[in-house]
């Protein structure tokens, strides 16, 4: 018998297909080899996160969500 109701649910991941310019694949090599980050896949999913993470906080103040 498996105990599958404890187990967390993974997250699910999607592919795509970017188009990056040559200095940014080059600078994300860096950061790999630097340790920095694992993969080219992290290095743009933290990116990503950074920057829909900092639009939202600019959406805020320009007043497109009220606060409670």
């Amino acid at each position: 018998m498996t105990d599958t109701g404890n187990k967390k649910k993974k997250k699910k991941m999607v592919n795509i297909t970017i188009n990056l310019p040559n200095i940014y694949d080059e600078n994300i090599k860096k950061l790999i080899g630097m340790k920095i980050v694992a993969s080219r896949s992290e290095a743009i999913r933290t990116a990503l996160r950074d920057f829909l993470h900092d639009e939202y906080n600019n959406l805020k103040l320009l007043g497109y969500w009220e606060e409670n």
